[in-house]
């Protein structure tokens, strides 16, 4: 556990699956979900109360390859996510692409509009990659869709850059206009080991 500023950035627990999933549909709600999440918040509201149980559990649990953090205001309000996959050498990715070594895969990053802009997010980014960095993650690595240049802007300035790699969001080849998202990395300096 950290704290910033007047926040409180911890790993979920177990306890907590009603306001992970409260959170997550807050964030579903926002005006740039839909580029910003693979989900829809009708969806994630459909979804059983045991899919969430099991999210807080499995992401709780010490040699789990999944960690969430939030941050915590003083008043006690989550106002920000961010969950840290591991993905191992060997593997295929959520997309079908090898990955290529062990690396971190940053998803559901999320922070309130009125948190936004005072270093919130540096520090929900700096408990995750730590924490990818204690399980031997070489990089960690986003997607960011190619019109979300507010997210963009933001993961540049906690240190990601993009990679060149670019994702379709096709669901199959007979969509002509399939959206992308733009990778972007941060490779793990000799500092960090």
């Amino acid at each position: 556990m950290t704290t910033s500023h007047d926040y409180v950035i911890r790993a979920i627990r177990p306890d907590d699956w009603p306001r992970v999933k409260q959170l997550r549909l807050d964030a579903l709600r926002d005006p740039v979900a839909g580029i910003a999440f693979l989900e829809t918040y009708e969806d994630a509201v459909g979804r059983p109360d045991a899919f969430y149980q099991e999210r807080a559990a499995r992401s709780a649990e010490e040699n789990s390859g999944a960690r969430q953090f939030i941050a915590e205001a003083a008043d006690r309000e989550w106002v920000g996510t961010v969950t840290v996959l591991i993905e191992e050498a060997g593997t295929k990715d959520w997309a079908g692409h090898a990955v290529e070594r062990r690396q971190g895969h940053v998803v559901g990053v999320y922070v309130r509009p009125e948190h936004r802009g005072n270093g919130l997010i540096k520090a929900l980014f700096d408990a995750g990659v730590e924490w990818a960095w204690q399980r031997g993650a070489e990089r960690v690595r986003l997607l960011v869709h190619e019109d979300n240049g507010r997210a963009q802007g933001a993961y540049r300035k906690v240190g990601f850059v993009p990679s060149g790699v670019i994702v379709s969001l096709a669901q199959n080849e007979a969509e002509n206009e399939a959206e992308n998202e733009v990778e972007f990395v941060l490779e793990r300096r000799p500092l960090d080991r």
